[in-house]
């Protein structure tokens, strides 16, 4: 008698060892990844945390809008637009919150001018995808999208290694105004592995409009460019005035397949924005205080939230005095001020510390 099928009650718990199952055995592909921890590589995705506001305008200018996402425009591009935080988002997701981009002033970029928006991924946190890796896993990036203005778009992904590599990919807005899922799967760079660092190693771009020397065809296979690279098939949603394109959901994972949105609680995901950018709207650090004398001296110090990316920027507004030194660490920042006029006090507000890549 031949037995096909082995019923699960039949294999002794001890059957089945480590050293019984062959190195190729288990496969990235294999692995059910829907209950991973933090398997999506991208931050913020749902666009839930916005410390900086949540409307934006770019008039000749690039920047941050909601945490970790970036708005960006080069040289040749000049059509404004207006970017907000919406509640509006694909019904039956469990999404509350997207980014509406509204072309403010209409243009056909020129020459290499370039819009888009994008997320520009640390090191250390895509090494998942190829690092030190001879055949490097599959990645899937799944979004959802919705426009009045339909047709073709590209995606770019943008390895920042020792040498710059993309792959490129078309996807098409279909019906105007309604929000649709979009998959995009590709396969890891074989020649250039991404470093394990801290510095941006990573970007993945949605294209808006393009002049007519970065287009090139569509192309799953790496290929080396300094930088943008947009499809020859990519609509100009600049092109009038009444176009806006929202955007959410955003999922960046190792694998053939997409899996269903990670949602992470609010305080998780504040946490990893922290690493990168922190504001503290009205909170007041003194530098000086009452201590009877005709100058008086005091400095101020404050541990972040939690550890930042590198040691950032400060912005901050001096209420009155003089500032007189500051340290600046990847873990906190003190300042030391002095104010001459006896009875008064002073401090520093509304500080943002910036370690965005």
């Amino acid at each position: 008698m031949t037995v096909t099928t082995i019923p699960t009650a039949g294999i002794a718990d001890t059957a089945v060892s480590t050293a019984k199952i062959a190195d190729n055995a288990v496969t990235v592909s294999k692995a059910d990844f829907n209950n991973v921890n933090f398997k999506n590589l991208i931050i913020n995705g749902d666009m839930s945390i916005a410390q900086r506001g949540a409307s934006f305008s770019f008039n000749d200018s690039s920047g941050f809008t909601v945490d970790r996402f970036h708005f960006e425009r080069t040289s040749g591009a000049t059509g404004d637009c207006t970017i907000t935080q919406e509640s509006d988002a694909p019904n039956n997701t469990g999404l509350v919150k997207s980014v509406k981009i509204a072309v403010d002033t209409a243009e056909t970029p020129t020459g290499g001018g370039n819009i888009c928006f994008q997320q520009k991924i640390e090191g250390f946190n895509c090494a998942t995808l190829e690092h030190g890796q001879s055949s490097p896993p599959s990645a899937t990036l799944t979004f959802w999208v919705k426009s009045n203005k339909t047709g073709t778009y590209s995606v770019q992904i943008k390895g920042e290694g020792s040498t710059g590599r993309y792959v490129l990919f078309d996807y098409t807005i279909s019906s105007a105004n309604t929000w649709e899922k979009k998959t995009i799967t590709w396969v890891g760079d074989t020649s250039v592995a991404l470093d394990y660092d801290s510095s941006r190693r990573l970007r993945v771009i949605w294209h808006l409009a393009s002049g007519p020397d970065d287009k090139v065809s569509p192309t799953s296979s790496w290929a080396t460019s300094s930088l943008f690279q947009v499809s020859t098939n990519q609509v100009n949603f600049f092109d009038n005035t009444s176009n806006e394109i929202y955007i959410t959901g955003v999922q960046l994972e190792v694998g053939t397949s997409a899996s269903d949105f990670e949602f992470l609680p609010v305080d998780v995901n504040e946490r990893r924005c922290f690493r990168y950018f922190q504001d503290y709207a009205s909170f007041k650090l003194w530098t000086t205080a009452l201590d009877g004398n005709t100058s008086t001296r005091l400095g101020g110090s404050m541990a972040y939230n939690t550890r930042m990316r590198a040691t950032p920027s400060v912005s901050k507004t001096n209420n009155t005095g003089t500032v007189d030194s500051e340290t600046i660490t990847d873990r906190g920042y003190s300042v030391f001020g002095e104010k001459s006029n006896r009875g008064t006090t002073t401090n520093v507000t509304d500080l943002e510390f910036d370690a965005e890549l």
